[in-house]
């Protein structure tokens, strides 16, 4: 049978181009938004005009404003981007900086996840046994897992077996086999889902699940509805018996909270296999269609106890504004274990609403700590100082620090400003390199032969600093060979960032990488 004239799609065909682009949300939400902020600058000048001797108050404001930034624990590009904004808009600028630290639009969502993640302490348990295990090699690992237990309910688990996969095709595949073998729930919580072929044959799964008594739920990042799917998805996915929800979906209000993005890819299925990696659900991801060239993209698949973390991880955010409690329910459900199975695994995520730097912290480690090689697959470069600081260290002391990076942008800005950090790492002895076929989509470390991380975290500020993320620790796991075998091969098909190459950069490439540069910490 051609699957390709199977696929289920829910949403009705659209009308392209102008008109798409007039009638579409987006357009609407973002007329209404600029509406808004007109308003405010009116009503603003309006009172100057009138109230003059409010400038010697606003400039008050402006001083106290830039005391705070100076002793905030802000990263310092940030508080150099704010000084540039605030030098050239002081009023606008300390305002804008006091509404974003204020936190209104998103307070009430802090004190919820930290609720959430707070009340699911306690669901999963550490095997005292293997803390004890890779605390005997010195290997920092244990430390990891201590720090990491401080920001939300990670533990290392061993009889969990893992399989990497290079490429999201090969990651499709497997999951439409391990979604047929379904029984009680299927948990998926990923940032892109776009109809078109790999959608509707996991959508056909699904729905088929779904009748057959299987919980399943669904949840994307509220961005979607502006831009791959309609407003109105969830109740479509509703009606053929799916549990659906956007995270923090946009409405046309001026709010701070819009810039937290739920950025993770995530499906666990009955608590005994999970699948996270950097592959959203949309075509391109497959290379069913070409986007960019190649995409090249990667993903695991685990079996065993450590599967359960990505459970508890999504009941955190899908009841995030509920006040019922769902962790009983599922996290009693009996798992597996895969024995036989070589090493630890340790699945984590990170929150921008908290003060801890999970992301940023678990690549630094893996970098401060390497004695031979540290290999990196991303597909954007937009680093604060500790990041870059701690990458051109290692390569100073000696470790081989390779960096593969897309050859084919899908954001030219992102990729000019990927530009900017070339010259200080390939002077402290990091090797750049640029994939030829495509775009890299993947965010992987692999270090030593021993450690390994696969998720969602890319090496720039949206997913350090801005976005729900998760990723896979990997610690003396088998296919922790496969991962190096990948990107050994990956490396053969990329070009060599020289210092000519560097020099010879197009000055557009250049111009536009210094300018945003400046800007690189809202970005």
């Amino acid at each position: 049978m051609d699957h390709s004239e199977t696929i289920v799609n829910l949403a009705k065909p659209v009308r392209k181009g102008l008109f798409k682009l007039i009638f579409s949300r987006f357009f609407i939400f973002a007329l209404l938004i600029i509406l808004q902020i007109g308003i405010a600058v009116t009503v603003y000048l309006r009172f100057q005009e009138k109230l003059p001797t409010l400038l010697a108050i606003q400039w008050i404001f402006v001083f106290v404003m830039i005391v705070y930034l100076f002793n905030s624990g802000m990263d310092s590009s940030a508080k150099l981007t704010w000084m540039l904004f605030m030098s050239f808009l002081p009023i606008p600028g300390a305002v804008f900086l006091w509404w974003t630290q204020s936190n209104f639009g998103h307070r009430m969502e802090k004190k919820m996840v930290a609720a959430k993640i707070q009340e699911s302490r306690g669901f999963l348990e550490q095997p005292e046994n293997v803390l004890q295990e890779i605390g005997r090699d010195g290997s920092g690992t244990d430390d990891l897992s201590k720090y990491l237990n401080k920001t939300g309910c990670f533990p290392v688990f061993d009889k969990t077996s893992v399989t990497y996969y290079p490429l999201g095709e090969d990651k499709f595949a497997a999951m439409l086999e391990e979604l047929e073998k379904a029984e009680k729930y299927i948990f998926m919580e990923y940032f892109i889902i776009e109809e078109g072929y790999m959608w509707g044959r996991i959508l056909d799964v699904l729905i088929r699940k779904a009748k057959a008594g299987v919980d399943v739920r669904v949840m994307f990042d509220g961005m979607c509805e502006m831009s791959t799917l309609p407003p109105n998805y969830s109740k479509l996915l509703q009606k053929e018996g799916i549990k659906a929800r956007a995270f923090s979906p946009i409405s046309p209000f001026v709010s701070s909270h819009y810039n937290y993005r739920d950025h993770r890819k995530i499906l666990v299925i009955d608590g005994k296999v999970a699948f996270n990696g950097g592959v959203n659900l949309a075509d391109e991801y497959i290379n069913h269609i070409e986007r960019f060239g190649h995409w090249k993209d990667t993903a695991v698949m685990l079996k065993g106890p450590a599967a359960r973390s990505f459970t508890l991880m999504f009941l955190q955010m899908w009841n995030v504004r509920e006040n019922t409690s769902e962790f009983e329910e599922w996290m009693s459900l009996p798992g597996c274990e895969e024995e036989g199975a070589s090493g630890y695994v340790m699945p984590y995520c990170d929150s921008p609403l908290d003060e801890y730097k999970a992301g940023e912290a678990v690549y630094m480690d893996i970098l401060y700590r390497a004695t031979d090689y540290v290999h990196i697959m991303s597909p954007y470069l937009i680093l604060d100082d500790e990041l870059e600081t701690a990458l051109c260290f290692a390569a100073q002391r000696g470790v081989d620090v390779k960096l593969i990076l897309p050859g084919i942008p899908d954001k030219k800005v992102a990729y000019s400003l990927a530009k900017t950090h070339y010259r200080a790492l390939h002077d402290a002895g990091v090797k750049i390199y640029e994939y030829t076929p495509g775009f890299v989509h993947a965010k992987v470390f692999v270090s030593d032969d021993i450690k390994a991380v696969v998720g969602t975290i890319n090496l720039d500020y949206r997913s350090l600093y801005h976005h729900f993320e998760c990723a896979t620790y990997l610690y003396k796991v088998d296919c922790i060979a496969d991962i190096e075998k990948d990107f050994a091969e990956t490396l053969a098909q990329c070009r060599e960032v020289t210092d000519e190459s560097i020099r010879k950069e197009k000055f557009s490439y250049k111009l536009v990488g210094r300018l945003a540069k400046m800007i690189s910490p809202l970005m």
